[in-house]
């Protein structure tokens, strides 16, 4: 890929791109969001993200899963996407969902690194074996589930979150994502599919560009950087 931003460069590798979270923080950890869009805002099209991504966009996103402790993603996205047993040696997934419908067979969580987020008083039929952190009384509280992960988890410092539409909107609501690593697909697709984010009250929140760059498909990367001055 191409970088236009901040430091122009003909050729930079995905790793390179992205080879740490934009920043940390000493306390608590640092979450960013990764996901592929096209120019209209679509997350995806007949129900995956296949069709918005390339082959470059799937390395920022093993790269950027590498670099992460842990995986943060909704039910909706786990099923969709056909989430599996990570690459990444002792990563956890954790899945934020109300009512447990999930397939407890699948390698995600015969593996033991699914795990699930929920609600106090959710009541889920889950397998032996399956941690569970509940958070908030009778709907998520996604602010202390994101500051407790360290509870199922050993090390939490970055957190990736990968979607679906109803969890960003969630995360953004409650001013939890502190980094946006987003591909912007070079094709329109029309419809009514999921947005990046939706269900979110009004609110602004302002980020600011700390990384562009694009390929030889016209595929176009960028980081945001989430502003708190």
């Amino acid at each position: 890929m191409r970088r236009l931003l901040p430091d122009p460069a003909q050729h930079v590798s995905v790793e390179d791109a992205y080879r740490t979270p934009l920043q940390s923080r000493v306390e608590g950890p640092w979450v960013g969001l990764c996901m592929v869009s096209s120019i209209d805002g679509s997350i995806a099209v007949a129900g995956t993200s296949a069709k918005l991504s390339s082959a470059t966009d799937t390395a920022v996103l093993a790269q950027l899963r590498q670099i992460a402790d842990v995986i943060v993603v909704g039910a909706g996205t786990v099923r969709d996407e056909g989430y599996g047993e990570p690459r990444k040696q002792g990563q956890r997934v954790g899945v934020v969902t109300s009512s447990g419908q999930l397939d407890f067979s699948t390698e995600l969580f015969s593996s033991g690194a699914g795990f699930l987020i929920t609600s106090e008083r959710a009541t889920l039929d889950v397998p032996a074996g399956v941690d569970v952190l509940r958070a908030g009384d009778e709907s998520i509280d996604l602010v202390t589930a994101i500051s407790q992960l360290h509870l199922v988890v050993d090390v939490a410092n970055f957190v990736q979150v990968e979607g679906g539409a109803s969890l960003n909107g969630a995360l953004f609501e409650a001013d939890l994502i502190d980094e946006i690593n987003v591909t912007t697909s070079p094709a329109t697709f029309g419809g009514d599919g999921p947005r990046l984010g939706t269900g979110a009250t009004s609110h602004m929140h302002r980020f600011e560009l700390a990384q562009l760059a694009l390929d030889d498909e016209s595929f176009v990367y960028s980081r945001w950087l989430r502003r708190r001055d």
